[in-house]
């Protein structure tokens, strides 16, 4: 005999089977959308006397109106492995040759890389232009938030104590500061609930300063002593500029039937 369904089941299904039912190709709608990023960027600035390309990958949520108003807020992380002027950073721990001698007398496994993340709050529209239906078109959009990236050192087994734990936080550059980004693509939203994308070029604008107390690399050579001496904090303010292609997959979910009615 079977088992009576429970009731939230039934409605969770036929809510699902509403959903279905809307067509976003007959009219604008409201929607709540979830959706995933990459984007391979390009640095500027002062950014790019680190760092070369990169990319992110990422996600957010992403509200529209019926009014074709974008609302979202997103998380990327950031990940390359163009490192320039590796050398110049790393010289008060390698050797003449370019090796770390780890805590067996052995040159160190080591490798370095770019890391850092941008969390973001953005607004925009979608505009009716080359749109197969009023939920697509051109999208324009902008946005504050904050970002910051640093040079992670990758020491195979920890066994180059001199670029582990807490002294690597001396060579890695952490910096970050207010962002503002904007954005200018291709939106489009379907009928199917899965053939939902937007894609087009990303631009970043942040304003970063050093967030370590000691950055090893920056040092002061005394004459007294013949020897270097390790500087305070890095006081610069940069300007740090990214650029680049960013594709997205949405998932929307349709907070309310089109205004289209059956007449019978």
């Amino acid at each position: 005999m079977l088992r009576k369904v429970p009731s939230f089941i039934v409605l969770f299904f036929l809510s699902l089977t509403l959903q279905s039912q809307v067509n976003a190709n007959d009219s604008a709608v409201r929607a709540f959308i979830p959706n995933f990023a990459y984007a391979f960027q390009l640095p500027g600035g002062d950014v790019a006397d680190r760092y070369g390309f990169n990319s992110t990958i990422g996600g957010g949520a992403m509200y529209k109106s019926v009014k074709n108003v974008l609302i979202s807020l997103d998380f990327n992380f950031i990940f390359g492995n163009k490192i320039h002027n590796a050398d110049t950073i790393m010289r008060m721990v390698e050797t003449q040759s370019g090796h770390v001698i780890d805590g067996n007398g052995t040159f160190a496994l080591y490798a370095l890389y770019e890391r850092g993340y941008s969390l973001n709050f953005r607004i925009g529209k979608i505009f009716r232009v080359l749109s197969p239906n009023p939920n697509s078109g051109l999208m324009v959009m902008g946005g504050i938030g904050f970002l910051n990236h640093r040079m992670k050192i990758d020491n195979q087994h920890k066994t180059a104590p001199q670029i582990s734990g807490d002294y690597a936080k001396g060579y890695d550059r952490l910096t970050g500061g207010l962002a503002f980004n904007e954005f200018i693509g291709y939106f489009f939203m379907g009928k199917s609930r899965i053939a939902n994308f937007y894609a087009g070029f990303e631009f970043y604008q942040a304003f970063t300063k050093s967030l370590r107390d000691r950055v090893f690399d920056r040092v002061v050579y005394d004459e007294s002593s013949k020897s270097y001496k390790v500087v305070g904090e890095d006081k610069n303010n940069y300007l740090d500029l990214f650029f680049g292609f960013k594709v997205a997959w949405m998932i929307p979910a349709y907070s309310r039937a089109p205004n289209k009615y059956y007449y019978h």
